[in-house]
């Protein structure tokens, strides 16, 4: 099933070089707009939000859309790795407001290891 939006977070990546990236794979990108700690921009039709440091030295790039090449977070964390080389990570699944923190703190880790199951706790 088609996630309605897609997040993923990067390490060691700046909104210039995921605009790069981006670009070729939804469409050309506008110019970010900062907005406080978060840069927004449109790639292709698709709504792009950018938090540098979402988590620790994690970006957070979220994609506000159901109309992207990719299926769900783990599709376009695979792409974004093989585009930009660094580490990504991403939820297993859709993430849903019930489910137990244990749930929460499970995380697909996409590197230059593969894709691997882990434990994040993102909340100190």
């Amino acid at each position: 099933m088609r996630q309605p939006d897609i997040e993923i977070y990067l390490k060691d990546v700046d909104h210039n070089a995921i605009a790069e990236w981006l670009g070729a794979a939804l469409g050309p990108c506008t110019p970010w707009q900062q907005k406080g700690q978060t840069y927004k921009c449109r790639a292709g039709d698709v709504p792009v939000t950018w938090l540098p440091k979402a988590v620790g030295k994690w970006n957070s790039l979220y994609l506000e859309s159901d109309s992207t090449p990719w299926q769900d977070d783990l599709s376009c964390a695979q792409a974004a790795f093989a585009a930009l080389n660094v580490e990504v990570r991403c939820a297993p699944g859709g993430w849903e407001e019930e489910e137990s923190e244990e749930q929460a703190d499970r995380w697909m880790r996409i590197s230059a290891d593969g894709v691997e199951e882990i434990t994040w706790r993102t909340n100190g």
